[in-house]
């Protein structure tokens, strides 16, 4: 029996995530759950944001749901983002990030994007010193290895959906590590799927063509850095990052989350918007062969959000609560 494992984490991630429990409790799939603690809290109280017990539990489970953690301004001596160094701990190279136009009044019509980011190089492999008082050195990887497995996966992608794969790279300046990363994938996705249109864009164009005509796009494919930052983009067209899921995907092992970070302002305020969860969740279930729960999942969230009921980051007036009430009520 396939066990989640759930982590909560700081914020808001601590309310959208037993909320989304509860929405699985109410789909009955036989599916067991588990709560295991991370980030800042839980760093405060143990001294470790990330406990090796809840990495075992991770790695037992192989599936897991993450809410959001803080992360002090400025740092702390000893802290470092948990889910950065699951990332890199269980191989999570793959993050796919999709942003579909949802029924609500901040949302444009007609997109239906999937950015599938490369997750554990970039600058993110967070390599960084000082040279004197005055420089610092980021240092940024690309291989090809990591490039060809980003490359498979969006065009597995892209053969679901319309067939149209987009390249995000900035070769024109950095020639050898974008460049790499360009010539790889169009290398790799040509002999996997000859059959998929590429095109290529760089980022800062792209970046202008996603927010004039975000309907042209389809599946794309970025490093580390750019996809993060074209994700939010595309997320700000269909809502915003209150329903922009994601997942964090590996050979062995999936980790799905909400965009969101942990809102500290509105934490604890009943207003947290759990669309992202649960939308996340819908991402889950259909990975672990649960594809009508998913698809009923997703039909109630956008019954819920159709019939004016969200909260204030979508223009609503609703709270957490009452979302979970409307959804349950749908789902059953």
């Amino acid at each position: 029996m396939t066990t989640i494992c759930l982590l909560p984490g700081d914020g808001i991630g601590a309310e959208v995530i037993p909320t989304t429990a509860e929405i699985l409790d109410t789909l009955d799939l036989g599916l067991n759950t588990e709560i295991h603690p991370v980030g800042w809290r839980c760093f405060q109280e143990t001294g470790n944001a990330l406990p090796e017990s809840t990495i075992a539990a991770i790695e037992r489970c192989s599936v897991a749901l993450f809410g959001a953690t803080s992360s002090p301004s400025g740092g702390a001596p000893g802290y470092s983002s948990p889910i950065l160094d699951l990332r890199q701990k269980l191989n999570l190279y793959a993050n796919l990030r999709p942003a579909c136009s949802m029924p609500v009044t901040t949302s444009q019509a007609n997109i239906d994007i999937l950015i599938v980011r490369e997750n554990t190089e970039g600058l993110y492999i967070r390599n960084e010193r000082w040279t004197d008082r005055d420089s610092t050195i980021a240092e940024r990887r690309i291989t090809r290895k990591a490039c060809e497995r980003i490359a498979r996966i969006a065009a597995e992608k892209a053969q679901q959906r319309r067939g149209i794969l987009t390249i995000a790279h900035k070769a024109n300046v950095l020639t050898v590590s974008d460049g790499l990363f360009r010539d790889t994938v169009r290398e790799t996705v040509k002999t996997y799927a000859p059959e998929i249109r590429i095109e290529e864009r760089l980022v800062d164009a792209l970046a202008h063509d996603l927010v004039r005509t975000p309907e042209n796009f389809d599946v794309i494919v970025a490093p580390n850095l750019y996809g993060d930052i074209l994700s939010d983009i595309a997320s700000a067209l269909v809502g915003g990052l209150g329903v922009a899921p994601s997942a964090n995907i590996g050979d062995n092992h999936a980790i799905y989350e909400p965009v969101h970070g942990s809102a500290p302002d509105i934490a604890g305020k009943g207003i947290a918007n759990p669309i992202a969860a649960m939308l996340s969740l819908g991402m889950a279930l259909s990975d672990i062969g649960h594809n009508a729960a998913a698809e009923q999942l997703r039909e109630a969230l956008s019954a819920t959000l159709e019939s004016g009921i969200y909260t204030p980051d979508l223009g609503g007036t609703s709270t957490t609560a009452e979302i979970l009430k409307d959804v349950q009520e749908r789902l059953s």
